[in-house]
């Protein structure tokens, strides 16, 4: 099985480097995922992330195409939802950040996201030539790669992960590889 991870376009949380709400993508964004349209292959299967950025991230870049079901939601940030990092407890933060199993106050810690990306993966079934393209937002991309690779959740914080990067694993139910990594080909 083929494992393509579509990160989300832009969204003004995202530039403003705020934890996300429940937020559109920009006009930066839309007019990115729409350059996508017709440059992504077509997927045996259409997974795409809830969230309002996901959902119109597929439907711009594959306008054609109804998903088939739902990809992973990224963690929820709880109390820290639209806020920037710098208004937060800088303690609360700290610990976010190097501790895999601390969490924004009603949110998901990074252990979390890893162990329930990690266990849908697993999950997914198909021939080995089968495609699904998953829309969704960059820390569920980043958990899938330290999944890949086994890296623990402290990997995930090891790759970076840009408005429409597209991760390419290969592989299935507990054996994964990264193929991938980067911009889609234009």
């Amino acid at each position: 099985m083929r494992l393509h991870l579509l990160a989300h376009a832009a969204t003004a949380a995202a530039r403003a480097a705020r934890f996300p709400a429940d937020e559109p993508l920009d006009a930066g964004g839309r007019r990115a995922a729409t350059a996508l349209a017709g440059e992504l292959r077509d997927p045996d299967r259409l997974l795409v992330a809830p969230s309002a950025r996901c959902r119109e991230t597929a439907g711009l870049a594959l306008p054609d195409r109804t998903p088939d079901g739902d990809a992973p939601e990224g963690p929820a940030s709880g109390d820290w939802a639209g806020r920037a990092p710098a208004d937060l407890d800088p303690a609360a933060l700290g610990a976010w950040l190097s501790e895999p199993d601390a969490a924004p106050p009603g949110g998901e810690s990074l252990a979390g996201l890893r162990t329930r990306v990690g266990a849908w993966m697993d999950g997914l079934e198909g021939a080995e030539a089968t495609v699904v393209l998953a829309v969704v937002d960059p820390p569920v991309v980043r958990a899938a790669v330290a999944h890949a690779l086994r890296a623990g959740p402290h990997g995930a914080w090891r790759v970076d992960v840009a408005p429409l990067a597209l991760a390419v694993l290969t592989g299935r139910s507990g054996r994964w590889n990264l193929r991938s990594l980067g911009q889609p080909d234009r």
